[in-house]
Formats: structure tokens, C-alpha cells, sequence
């Protein structure tokens, strides 16, 4: 664990260090767009290590969710028997969350803003937030996708002090993951959620016992993410590189998807890489700044999963 802060010593009687261990959690774990399904493994690993959680707040429901599918966190609400909390807003909540008597409340991927009334319902400690970026780096919802679109050379997990700005509270603990340049969005989704769920194991005693304080971010260094849209996957070779475009296919994978028009058939590319020369028996589209990209795979216009080249010999040729 490379931890980026040097904790502060505060004074807190062992008393209160054996109390600070029942904890609310925030959250449905879905840390990038389009994640099929997750195994809920941070709050998993809260309660294997002994925590106490006394209630999983999400705002998912069933009945209105875009693409209907279980809720990962209610299913280790029933399995543990934990109440779970689905309110249309957190404020609505505010009363049922005090009846607690919580010490802290730990958050991971929520989706909405947190109120600071409710934040002060976890006073002194208040909400712990698990964020997969190296803050101030890539706040707000998609640091995982724009980590890819931007090419970084590492990603990384922040855990911090939640606060009612946009992921600007001050910062327990850091750990950082050099990249290859090739992960897929589910795989780098999968390293950080570990990362994760490692470095707040290590830090959460600390930080409910008092001994570990955080420090401010650095708001000068801040860079923001944005939600997603359809739109957002529309690829266009006259403007965008290849190098941009093999990103975009990585990043946005399962939601919004690469869209790219091929003479006229509109598809859908799940995988691609950069080539410097042309071969004409693959698949390859020619791209801004005199770049190629080799399209792999894609879906095609009747929904059918296929190779670049099994394209080209068939729909390509038509």
C-alpha cells in the first residue's frame, strides 16, 4: 500500500475505539457504467472482517431501473439479514439513519449526492468514501472510463472524507496502479475494486480510532468526468485517431458502446487496436492524423456477434 499521508495523532480512549465499529453502508458497488453484475466484494469484505453494518442504503429499484437485473447489495442484505434502505432521496431517510446510532458509514459508488445534514449524521467521523481515482484526479461519476479515455499510465483508489462538494473532501490514503495501456473497462473496474477494498481494510481501524487524519486535496490539480451519454459513443475516424478510438472502445464498453457506420450498416465495435500498415484481408478503418484501426470484432447489424474479417467477407463485400 503506498499511502500519500502521514497520519495525525489524536487522542481517543479505548473506550471509544471498541464502539466505533458499527457502520451504515452507502451504495451499490456498480463503480463504472454498464457493469453487468458485482459480487458486492467491498461490502462483503466489511462484514467478513467483523464490522457491524447496520443498514445498506441504495437508491436502485427494481421496478424503474433502465435495464431491470438484482441488486447485487440487497441480495447481501438478505443474506446477512441486514436492513436495507431504498429512498428516493437521502434526506428522506434522515430520521431512520439517526435511530442507527452509527459510528461512521462507509460509501462506494452511491450515485447521488450525499446532503451535508446527513453527512453530520456520522459526526465525528462522518461518511468514508472509496473513490477509483487518484484525487484530485477524475471527480465525479466516471473515473473509471476516463481514466481509459485519457490514456493515463496509472489509475488508482482514493479513500476519503466525504464532504458535500463533488469528491473534494480531504484524503485518508492512496494507493496508485501502473497500466499497460490494454485493460479493458471490466478489468480495470475488477483491480481497483481490489485495490479498494484492500486500502480501506488497512486504513478503517485508523480512521475510526482517530489516530489517522486526512489531508486536503489539491483543488488547483482538480479535474472533473462527466456522465455518459449515447452520444458519447458515436465514433468518428475524420476527426478522432486511432489511438482515440481504440480508448473509446475499451472505455465504453456494455454502455454506451462504440457506434461506427460501415458503408452504410451501422455496428457495434467491442474490440479494435491500432496497426501501422494496411492488409486487406482484415477489417481496417482509416482513421485522423494518416492512423489506422483494425476493428477485431463487432456486432453487426443483425445483432450477431463476429469477427473484423468475418464482416468483411460478408456485409463488407455486399
Amino acid at each position: 500500500m503506498r499511502s500519500i499521508h502521514s497520519p495525525r495523532k489524536v487522542t481517543w480512549s479505548r473506550q471509544n475505539m471498541k464502539k466505533l465499529s458499527r457502520l451504515v453502508f452507502f451504495g451499490n458497488e456498480r463503480l463504472v457504467s454498464g457493469l453487468e453484475h458485482t459480487n458486492a466484494p467491498i461490502l462483503r469484505a466489511l462484514i467478513d472482517a467483523g464490522y457491524e453494518v447496520a443498514a445498506i442504503v441504495s437508491h436502485h429499484s427494481e421496478a424503474t431501473s433502465r435495464k431491470p437485473r438484482p441488486l447485487e447489495v440487497a441480495e447481501v442484505a438478505k443474506e446477512y439479514n441486514i436492513p436495507l434502505l431504498l429512498p428516493e432521496r437521502p434526506s428522506d431517510i434522515e430520521d431512520e439513519l439517526r435511530a442507527l446510532e452509527a459510528d461512521a458509514a462507509i460509501l462506494v459508488a452511491y450515485g447521488k449526492i450525499i446532503p451535508e445534514r446527513i453527512i453530520n449524521v456520522f459526526d465525528p467521523i462522518g461518511i468514508i468514501n472509496i473513490h477509483p481515482s487518484l484525487l484530485p484526479r477524475h471527480r465525479g461519476p466516471t473515473p473509471i472510463e476516463t481514466t481509459i479515455l485519457d490514456g493515463d499510465v496509472e489509475a488508482g483508489v482514493s479513500v476519503m472524507k466525504l464532504t458535500a462538494g463533488m469528491d473534494e473532501g480531504p484524503i485518508y490514503a492512496q494507493q496508485s496502479l501502473p497500466l499497460h495501456g490494454n485493460e479493458s473497462k471490466q478489468e480495470l473496474y475488477e483491480a481497483l475494486s481490489r485495490i479498494g477494498l484492500e486500502l480501506v481494510l488497512t486504513a478503517l481501524p485508523d480512521i475510526l480510532s482517530g489516530t489517522l487524519q486526512p489531508d486536503p486535496q489539491q483543488n488547483n490539480d482538480a479535474t472533473y468526468t462527466s456522465l455518459l451519454t449515447k452520444q458519447d459513443g458515436i465514433m468518428n475516424p475524420a476527426t478522432d485517431d486511432a489511438y482515440a478510438l481504440e480508448r473509446k472502445v475499451r472505455a465504453y464498453a456494455h454502455f454506451p458502446k462504440s457506434r461506427l457506420s460501415l458503408k452504410n450498416n451501422d455496428v457495434i465495435i467491442t474490440s479494435a487496436r491500432v496497426v501501422e500498415t494496411h492488409d486487406p484481408t482484415k477489417l481496417i478503418v482509416s482513421c485522423a492524423n494518416n492512423t489506422l484501426l483494425e476493428i477485431v470484432e463487432l456486432i453487426g447489424p443483425s445483432g450477431k456477434t463476429m469477427s473484423g474479417e468475418a464482416y468483411l467477407h460478408g456485409y463488407a463485400k455486399k
